[in-house]
């Protein structure tokens, strides 16, 4: 008896979710995946991530959707790889990720969730940098 994959190279026409993309990265990394993703680490990636950066750089420069939507793929992955091997580590996961920058852009943005004023491009960032430096300075940043 066979066991069906959950994930098969043959299947053309799936549509994948966000969740099955975090499945399939834990998949290249566990025990029996892809010998290179296993071998990663932060600093073995770096590279990586700064390649896939330009790269989806070099594809809004040519305002190329299509490239930007791979490159776009391509630098998503680096952020999942780098949440699975601190996971993996036990450090954070990519559900920490998300709600720490769910977190930050509603405190960022209280001229959209809260109270505060901001009726230009030019006052909203103001108020976004003043935040980010009350921040800093609580966590000792600064």
């Amino acid at each position: 008896m066979t066991t069906e994959k959950k994930f098969d190279i043959s299947d053309q026409n799936r549509t994948y979710s966000f969740d099955d993309l975090l499945e399939i990265i834990a998949a290249l990394r566990a025990p029996g995946g892809c010998p290179w993703d296993i071998k990663q680490t932060h600093e073995t990636l770096k590279e990586c991530l700064i390649e896939e950066s330009g790269e989806v750089i070099q594809a809004i420069d040519n305002q190329d959707d299509a490239n930007l939507c791979e490159e776009l793929g391509d630098l998503l992955l680096q952020v999942i790889m780098h949440a699975q091997i601190a996971a993996e580590e036990k450090r954070f996961t990519m559900a920490d990720v998300i709600q720490g920058v769910s977190e930050k852009m509603i405190r960022r943005h209280p001229h959209v969730f809260g109270d505060a004023k901001a009726d230009s491009p030019e006052e909203s960032l103001a108020l976004w940098q003043e935040i980010k430096q009350q921040e800093k300075k609580k966590s000792g940043q600064l």
